[in-house]
């Protein structure tokens, strides 16, 4: 089967209403999602099993890192999975973009391609949370030692060599810079881990703006980043 080896890894929490028709499509080209649910009080579990993702549910709220790192641990118990990809429930992330960075790692040349919403003009951001993300991603990659564009999007696919080795502590929104630091400082065979960026389109829809997604999340990472 085309992609059997390819994991999707779906933190959901409150996602009712548009979590059916985002795994549905996405399954559409991969046929694994896990959907880690993180004490939604909505009915997203039971939407996202109906629309045919696995699901594993934390009774309470304990955050995207921890459900990231659940997820993580639910795909590792699949011997056949390669890759695991980290895509978002609420309909921002385009399949074709995974669709292109599963490519680009099955050249073998990299274990971890990042998105980058920076790297083409597709993705609409206002100025004011484009400054706000610059602003964190220079801050990890000068605390991490990387070279992104952009340290806190959450589409990302990695090998299983790397997600075996990943231990995500912070729960909120700065594991985005805790994964990027890990991968940062893995080595294999006494060499680093390689990475590359692709291009992706995320998509800020009225929902999502609606939940406070546009400008907010982006501040959030800024201050977690500061606080640690």
């Amino acid at each position: 089967m085309q992609n059997d080896d390819v994991w999707l890894v779906v933190p959901l929490y409150n996602e009712a209403t548009v979590i059916a028709e985002v795994v549905q499509q996405a399954r559409a080209t991969f046929p694994h999602v896990v959907c880690v649910d993180d004490g939604s009080r909505d009915g997203s579990a039971e939407a996202a099993e109906r629309a045919g993702a696995a699901v594993v549910r934390h009774p309470v709220n304990l955050g995207q890192g921890a459900a990231l790192q659940t997820g993580f641990d639910y795909a590792l118990s699949d011997p056949a999975m390669r890759y695991v990809v980290t895509y978002d429930a609420d309909g921002q992330h385009q399949v074709r973009d995974v669709e292109v960075m599963v490519e680009r790692i099955r050249h073998g040349d990299v274990q971890v391609v990042f998105g980058s919403r920076f790297l083409d003009e597709r993705t609409e951001a206002s100025t004011m949370k484009r400054l706000v993300l610059r602003a964190a991603v220079a801050y990890t990659n000068l605390t991490t030692g990387t070279r992104l564009t952009d340290a806190h999007n959450g589409l990302r696919v990695l090998h299983r060599d790397v997600v075996e080795r990943l231990d995500i502590t912070q729960n909120r929104m700065a594991h985005a810079s805790e994964i990027v630091a890990q991968i940062g400082a893995m080595r294999f065979d006494g060499a680093k881990v390689a990475y590359a960026e692709e291009p992706v389109h995320i998509l800020y829809t009225d929902y999502s703006k609606a939940k406070g997604q546009s400008l907010w999340n982006a501040v959030n990472i800024l201050a977690e980043l500061i606080w640690r």
